[in-house]
């Protein structure tokens, strides 16, 4: 009888402890799933700021070539800047790339600063010595005791200079060779005239003195000359 008792607490207690240890894996099972969904919650919620704090996110990239692209237009307007400032474009250069004289071509400095080749001009330009010092990028001591509207008349008296020692440097076997090459290349238009079949025209003055008439466009297939259709050519030279 008694052994039968002691049987059945026996019985009991192990019910028990299994039951306690079945508790227990249970807590322990529930309480990981549940900290397994707050992990996993927690790095979905936190899934977008953990791809835009790495540096291989694609916010990121497109950040960077965002800023890339901003900077390198503020280093390109930059460098325009420093470049416009810093222009070391020769005179004749800048003077023949501007509208309107498009049909002049580079002369030699060489030929410019030979006086046998610049003979009479003197009488004809004013402010003379201070426009061929421009033409040839001379500084001149006098240059800052200028006042505004001496600079203005000296630079077009420059101009007026270098269209007569362009005159007279087209008539030489080196002017005449880039002029060809302009004439081949259709620098100065074609004929208007519909006969003519877009044949290449020359640049020809009508007058030997300077400012009294624009320059005009010579064919040589029909021999008539004509305006030019820009109206950057109707200036007087």
């Amino acid at each position: 009888m008694n052994r039968e008792i002691e049987r059945v607490g026996v019985g009991i207690d192990r019910r028990k402890r299994i039951n306690e240890v079945l508790d227990n894996h249970l807590h322990r099972s529930s309480t990981s799933v549940s900290t397994s969904k707050s992990i996993k919650s927690l790095i979905s919620t936190n899934n977008i700021n953990i791809n835009i704090n790495t540096h291989d996110s694609p916010y990121n990239n497109f950040n960077a070539l965002e800023n890339g692209a901003e900077e390198s237009e503020t280093e390109s307007e930059e460098s325009e800047v420093s470049g416009s400032d810093e222009d070391d474009t020769p005179w004749v250069s800048w003077f023949c790339n501007l509208r309107g004289n498009e049909f002049f071509c580079e002369v030699d400095d060489d030929y410019i600063q030979d006086n046998f080749n610049l003979c009479g001009l003197s009488s004809q330009v004013p402010h003379y010595d201070y426009a061929l010092d421009l033409i040839l990028d001379f500084e001149s001591s006098n240059d800052d005791m200028l006042i505004k509207e001496e600079n203005e008349s000296i630079e077009s008296a420059a101009g007026m200079l270098y269209g007569l020692i362009h005159a007279r440097y087209i008539l030489t076997t080196k002017g005449m060779a880039v002029m060809l090459d302009k004439y081949k290349n259709y620098d100065f238009g074609r004929c208007p005239r519909a006969y003519c079949s877009g044949q290449p025209c020359l640049p020809v003055g009508l007058s030997d003195i300077p400012g009294s008439s624009t320059v005009k466009l010579y064919c040589p297939r029909c021999e008539d000359v004509y305006n030019p259709q820009s109206k950057y050519h109707s200036i007087l030279r």
